[in-house]
């Protein structure tokens, strides 16, 4: 039986500003490498396609925050639609909406957007992974490891390589926001940490790290249970 791994494509992955079409190929064919001893539940983010449709209207109209909400979530399910497009040949047809809702996916790949307003991606891949029975999550981002400090602001930040659900929820709090830069959604990480759920944080920039991570190789990342 394959193994069923969850990844979170961050939406800074996919646009960081135009979309990163030599990353996607990349990707495209890493994926395709393990799809004999792997099925891929892949989640994408909205990334500067959400940020420039909330901008855009943020010009004309008050929003409300159901509002960014409803804008991100088309979003993602408009970049699952091209993540999808790319892996037609051995994709699930459609791009899923409803992770806590399991429907026969034989296919090696499943392509999942975003769910509802209050719902991150990151939470829509834990629930994949409790509706399909994975036994973990693979976060890429644009940051390679948590820190203990912002790396950007300071020069003595220190990388957190191994952390427990507990002292990582004291640090990310339990209220999710859709402006909020975090290394994990805070409503996600109390599901995860629920079903006693292991998440990896990776840079996605880096293939060759999720490479090793997948071949059981030394990586650098973070990794929380």
């Amino acid at each position: 039986m394959k193994i069923k791994t969850v990844i979170s494509l961050g939406g800074s992955l996919i646009i960081p500003g135009t979309i990163a079409t030599p990353f996607l190929k990349k990707f495209h064919d890493l994926i395709l490498s393990y799809l004999t001893k792997r099925q891929f539940f892949i989640v994408t983010g909205g990334g500067y396609t959400a940020r420039h449709y909330q901008d855009a209207v943020r010009h004309v109209a008050q929003l409300t925050r159901e509002d960014l909400d409803w804008l991100g979530i088309h979003a993602t399910r408009l970049n699952g639609h091209m993540v999808r497009t790319l892996f037609r040949a051995v994709a699930h047809p459609r791009v899923l909406h409803h992770p806590g809702r399991k429907e026969a996916v034989s296919e090696s790949v499943v392509i999942a957007g975003g769910e509802r307003p209050g719902n991150s991606t990151d939470h829509v891949a834990v629930k994949l992974a409790k509706t399909y029975q994975a036994s973990e999550v693979i976060n890429l981002s644009d940051v390679d490891t948590l820190y203990t400090k912002d790396p950007k602001k300071y020069k003595d930040a220190k990388p957190i390589y191994n952390i427990s659900w507990k002292n990582f929820r004291a640090i990310v709090g339990n209220v999710w926001d859709p402006g909020l830069h975090l290394p994990f959604d805070p409503i996600a990480s109390k599901l995860a940490e629920k079903m006693n759920l292991r998440v990896v944080i990776l840079d996605g920039r880096n293939l060759k790290n999720l490479k090793n991570y997948l071949d059981g190789k030394a990586f650098v990342g973070t990794v929380i249970e």
